[in-house]
C-alpha cells in the first residue's frame, strides 16, 4: 500500500496503459500465428474396412474421375433430364474407382485391381498405395478375382513394362471374358475406338499367363470356399459378380452393373456405351436390382458416388435409392 501511495498519479496512468498494450499484444499473437499456419492438402489413407460375418472386407480407393454424360444412352427426354440434373449438381457424375480386399482368415483375395497406369490419365491408379495404407503388401495377395477385363478394373495387375504387381497371386476370370479380350482375331475385327480395350487386356494378362498364374472358370467352378460366382451378362461377354457369405451375412461384388450410380439407380433402363450388349446389360440390371432389395444384400460398388462404396438398395418410386454404409472409425461387426 505504501508503494502505491508513493507512485505519482501520472506514472500510475502510464503503467496502466503499458499493461493494457502488453495484454492486447499477448491476446493477438496466437491469432496471428494461427493465420500464418500453412494449409495441408493430404487426405486420410484411402481405405475402409468392415466385417461381413468372419470376413474382413476392405475397400481400396483407386482414384476419382468424371463420367461423361455422352457415355449414357437413352431417349432424348431422359437425357434432357440428366442434363438438367447435372446443371443443378455439377458433381452428380463424379465417380470413385475402387477395388476390394477380402481376408477370409486363410486367403487374401483382391476383387478387381483398379486402373494402375492404364486408365484415367493419372486420376486413377492409387490402389497399391491404399493397399499399403491398409496394412497389406501386394506380395501377400493370394488370389485376384476379375469381374471383367476393362483396364480400369485390371490395370493394377501389371505395370506397363510387363511386370506383375501381385507376384504371388493367381488371377481368375470367366472363360468367356478371357477368350473374347485375348483373341487376336476379335481385336483385329474390333472398331478402331474399341481396339485399345483389347490391347490393354492382352498386355495386362501377358505376365500372368507367362507365369502360369492366369486361370479361367465356367459358371459352375468352385474357386474359394464361401464364394459363389454370379454371371452378370451384358456389360462384357463374361462379366461376373462374386458373392461371399459368412455367418448368414452376404456381400456381392457386382462389377459394372451401374456406371453412373445417381442416374442409373433412378433410371435402370439407361445404359452406357461401354456395355457391349446393351439389351442384355439392361435386362441383367432389371433382374438383379429388385432381388438385392428383397434379400437385403450388402453390395460393393467399384464405380460409386460415395466412399466407402458399400451399401444396400432400397426401392424408391420407379427406381432405387442407395443406402450407404455409414463411415465409422469403430470396427464394424455388421
Amino acid at each position: 500500500m505504501r508503494l502505491q501511495a508513493n507512485v505519482p498519479k501520472r506514472d500510475s496512468m502510464r503503467l496502466a496503459a503499458a499493461l493494457v498494450a502488453a495484454l492486447a499484444s499477448f491476446v493477438a499473437s496466437p491469432i496471428t500465428a494461427l493465420a500464418a499456419a500453412p494449409q495441408h492438402h493430404d487426405q486420410a489413407p484411402g481405405f475402409y474396412r468392415m466385417k461381413v460375418g468372419d470376413l474382413e472386407v476392405t475397400a481400396l480407393y483407386d482414384g476419382t474421375g468424371v463420367f461423361d454424360p455422352n457415355w449414357l444412352n437413352e431417349t432424348k427426354t431422359a437425357m434432357d433430364g440428366v442434363a438438367q440434373a447435372l446443371h443443378e449438381d455439377p458433381h452428380m457424375l463424379d465417380v470413385i474407382d475402387t477395388g476390394f480386399l477380402v481376408n477370409t482368415g486363410k486367403q487374401l483375395i483382391l476383387v478387381d485391381a483398379g486402373a494402375g497406369g492404364w486408365w484415367g490419365g493419372g486420376a486413377l491408379g492409387r490402389l497399391a498405395g491404399s493397399l499399403h495404407s491398409a496394412g497389406y503388401t501386394p506380395e501377400e495377395v493370394d488370389i485376384v478375382l476379375a469381374t471383367h477385363l476393362h483396364s480400369d478394373h485390371v490395370g493394377g495387375l501389371s505395370t506397363q513394362d510387363g511386370k506383375r504387381v501381385f507376384p504371388n497371386a493367381d488371377v481368375y476370370v470367366a472363360k468367356a471374358e478371357s477368350d473374347f479380350w485375348l483373341s487376336a482375331e476379335n481385336a483385329a475385327k474390333a472398331p478402331k475406338d474399341a481396339q485399345p480395350f483389347f490391347q490393354s487386356a492382352q498386355a495386362i494378362a501377358a505376365p500372368y499367363i507367362k507365369a502360369g498364374k492366369w486361370h479361367t472358370f465356367s459358371g459352375s467352378d468352385r474357386i474359394v470356399d464361401g464364394m459363389q460366382l454370379v454371371p452378370l451378362p451384358g456389360h462384357t461377354p463374361g462379366h461376373t459378380g462374386y458373392e461371399f457369405s459368412s455367418k448368414g451375412q452376404r456381400i456381392l461384388f457386382w462389377g459394372d452393373i451401374v456406371h453412373a450410380q445417381r442416374v442409373q439407380l433412378q433410371h435402370p433402363e439407361i445404359t452406357a456405351t461401354f456395355d457391349i450388349d446393351q439389351t442384355a446389360a439392361s435386362a441383367t440390371r432389371r433382374q438383379l436390382l429388385p432381388k438385392l432389395v428383397r434379400e437385403d444384400v450388402l453390395i460393393a460398388v467399384p464405380h460409386s458416388s460415395f466412399f466407402p462404396p458399400l451399401g444396400r438398395l432400397r426401392k424408391e418410386g420407379s427406381g432405387y435409392s442407395w443406402a450407404p454404409v455409414v463411415f465409422t472409425d469403430q470396427w464394424n461387426e455388421k
